[in-house]
């Protein structure tokens, strides 16, 4: 197994103290990379995964972030499964002021499918 297939398969996301927890900002991350199996038929579905939150005592470290995202390439999950998982790790992980989760899946058989997750602000 290569470094890169053993960090992926070990992914776990963590959590690192927020520099400035008084102060409300925000953070956008972009992952257009991401990738996970059609439960039906096997294929790949490739999508960018966009990530915004208003930190509050914690923040992700971004390369546990990649890692975990990376780890979603060889599980059969819907759009939508993928996209609220993410949310639902992120959210319970760092319990933020706001946060949205964006999978943005490439075409696919004439149909572009984006889903979006997000708390109230």
């Amino acid at each position: 197994m290569k470094y890169g297939e053993k960090a992926i398969k070990e992914a776990k996301l963590e959590a690192w103290e927020n520099p400035s927890p008084e102060r409300d900002y925000e953070i956008e991350l972009t992952f257009p990379e991401f990738t996970c199996l059609c439960p039906r038929s096997g294929y790949p579905d490739f999508a960018t995964i966009r990530i915004r939150y208003v930190p509050a005592r914690h923040i992700v470290e971004l390369r546990s972030l990649k890692h975990y995202l990376n780890s979603f390439r060889d599980k059969y999950m819907t759009h939508e499964e993928a996209t609220n998982t993410i949310y639902n790790d992120l959210k319970n992980l760092l319990a933020p002021r706001f946060l949205e989760v964006v999978g943005d899946f490439n075409v696919r058989g004439g149909i572009k499918t984006r889903v979006r997750v997000a708390s109230e602000k």
